[in-house]
């Protein structure tokens, strides 16, 4: 084990909020061994029902967050985890609560840095995240930007916490949008064309259960080969498609649909969207 895990296995993180996304954090944080859960203290609003599970499943601590405001003046980490309409109360009613050191870490879609440190009232050292759903099984995908005031340990602990549950990669704020159109919703086009290739399966006599197995088998093993063997997918389709052939042509219908631009203008328009939900949001917030 690192020196760095040694340290951050004594990290105390509160995650304020404790939907899927700060289980899904938290499950990786504790599997990895990156943080001991009785340094975990996870707030919701007041579920009690939820505070209980999330207790029994990874002993971690649990409560409220409106009983909880000294804990959250006194933790290194805090981790915002709400949703976006509840985000504007809870920055306000933390900013005071803060101390200058204390980071804190954003899983809020469409909130900016300069929003969230307005909102606190104060030049907070702050992380902005977006990570994907996949997170859940620590495949995940995390986009990382950083405010001017993070110290380097700070961002080695953000770091460390995400890579807990799957890939990092640190981008300029302005970027987020664009890693959002790949891998914050990029599992959504992975899953549509798994749709419809069962769905072809199926018209062609094939039973439902093998259409979804092979449709699935087959996904996981093409994003293993261009992992494994370190080949671009343009190599690796060229390398199964032959001239003439049964896969050109299948390739031949998708290029008549204009597949490859239409992915190109998926991933501009979920960028596009997010940056006008992001200016929707923070114009509620004001």
């Amino acid at each position: 084990m690192s020196q760095e895990q040694q340290t951050l296995l004594q990290q105390k993180i509160t995650f304020h909020g404790a939907g899927a996304m700060a289980e899904a954090i938290v499950r990786g944080l504790i599997s990895r061994l990156v943080v001991r859960p009785q340094d975990i203290t996870m707030l919701n609003r007041s579920n009690q029902k939820r505070q209980e599970e999330l207790s029994t499943r990874y002993a971690v601590h649990t409560g409220t967050a409106s009983q909880s405001l000294d804990h959250l003046a006194s933790t290194p980490v805090i981790v915002l985890c709400m949703k976006p309409k509840d985000a504007a109360a809870a920055l306000r009613e933390l900013g005071p609560l803060l101390s200058p050191d204390q980071l804190i870490v954003s899983v809020i879609a469409g909130l900016s840095i300069r929003t969230m440190q307005s909102l606190l009232g104060r030049k907070q050292p702050i992380a902005r995240t977006m990570p994907n759903t996949s997170s859940t099984i620590g495949l995940g995908a995390t986009g990382l930007a950083f405010s001017t005031e993070i110290t380097d340990e700070q961002r080695s602990t953000v770091m460390t916490m995400f890579e807990a549950v799957g890939i990092v990669t640190i981008v300029p704020e302005d970027k987020l949008e664009v890693l959002t159109g790949i891998s914050g919703s990029g599992p959504a086009y992975v899953y549509y064309l798994m749709e419809a290739m069962i769905a072809a399966g199926i018209r062609g006599g094939l039973s439902s259960q093998q259409s979804r197995d092979l449709t699935v088998q087959t996904v996981l093993g093409a994003s293993r080969m261009v992992q494994q063997t370190g080949l671009e997918p343009m190599k690796l389709r060229s390398d199964v498609t032959s001239p003439g052939g049964a896969t050109q042509a299948a390739l031949k219908t998708l290029d008549e649909g204009d597949f490859f631009e239409n992915v190109i203008a998926a991933v501009n328009r979920c960028a596009e969207r997010s940056r006008e939900m992001g200016a929707a949001l923070e114009g509620d917030l004001k």
